[in-house]
């Protein structure tokens, strides 16, 4: 088994995938072009140094959505860690062993421009949980049979310097039972309860945490995202960037919402596709 680390976070925009991806670009990622699954979805991402973001949905206005992402509102809603060459078919038999609801390992594609002009595919393997097993959003591991087509150099630099994913902050009713669920997922040591209430997951360069829903509310204030029906659910993403004030100049001279205190620069949900956005050094 490899490093535990997260290899990406999912926006959902359903139907509106065009001004979900003007409204990223205005917050300064540089985003590949749309890709469309062979699953019936469509994609952007914002490709970081190990990991990435994805802007997910169709760009149909109006369209289908894929079923396993139709129940969700537009938001923060997917959280995805590692899956290392070969691993998927035997993390899926360890999580059922350790109780945890793994759905078989489906494998997909979708086209992509190489950079020579021709034409490939970028291949994948994912092993998802089903929905009862953590928070109200997805949870699952991607095994990227062809890494050289999602990070690639020429996509990893953006205007407001991020460098890749710092914290991910869930918003719960129970710290201590999405706690004991890491731990089936990832084992005991992984895992931690801090004194202030929040189970905190450890992963390679970043933080996983579950805080109480009103922890949350008074940590993020007016900047939180709408839970839109959700019970449990991702409120915020956390961006390591280059330089805190050279990203709030970025999104100064887009004219886009944020506010800087204690070295953090936050952009509302409300101006993100739903989605808290954290800058941090």
């Amino acid at each position: 088994m490899g490093v535990l680390q997260i290899d990406h976070v999912v926006v959902d925009v359903r139907d509106r995938m065009a001004e979900g991806a003007e409204t990223f670009r205005r917050l300064g990622f540089q985003l590949t072009p749309m890709g469309k699954h062979s699953l019936g979805s469509a994609n952007h991402l914002a490709v970081f140094g190990t990991d990435y973001l994805e802007l997910l949905g169709t760009d149909v206005p109006g369209g289908k959505l894929r079923p396993d992402i139709a129940p969700f509102p537009q938001g923060l809603n997917g959280l995805v860690f590692r899956a290392w060459d070969g691993e998927s078919e035997a993390l899926e038999a360890r999580l059922r062993a350790n109780g945890v609801p793994a759905q078989p390992a489906q494998s997909f594609n979708r086209p992509v421009e190489l950079p020579d002009g021709t034409q490939g595919d970028a291949k994948f393997k994912v092993v998802r949980l089903d929905r009862a097993a953590a928070f109200d959003g997805r949870l699952y591991w991607c095994e990227h049979m062809t890494p050289e087509h999602v990070w690639r150099p020429e996509w990893q630099e953006h205007p407001n310097g991020t460098l890749g994913i710092a914290r991910v902050l869930l918003s719960v009713r129970d710290p201590e039972r999405q706690a004991a669920q890491f731990r089936r997922m990832f084992g005991a040591e992984a895992v931690t309860m801090r004194e202030d209430g929040r189970a905190v997951l450890r992963v390679k360069d970043a933080a996983v945490e579950a805080a109480p829903h009103a922890a949350v509310a008074a940590e993020l204030g007016n900047a939180a995202p709408n839970p839109a029906g959700r019970g449990d659910y991702m409120a915020l993403l956390g961006l390591k960037v280059k330089d805190v004030a050279e990203a709030a100049r970025c999104l100064m001279m887009a004219r886009v919402q944020a506010a800087m205190a204690a070295g953090i620069l936050r952009v509302p949900a409300k101006v993100a596709v739903n989605t808290t956005i954290d800058f941090v050094a």
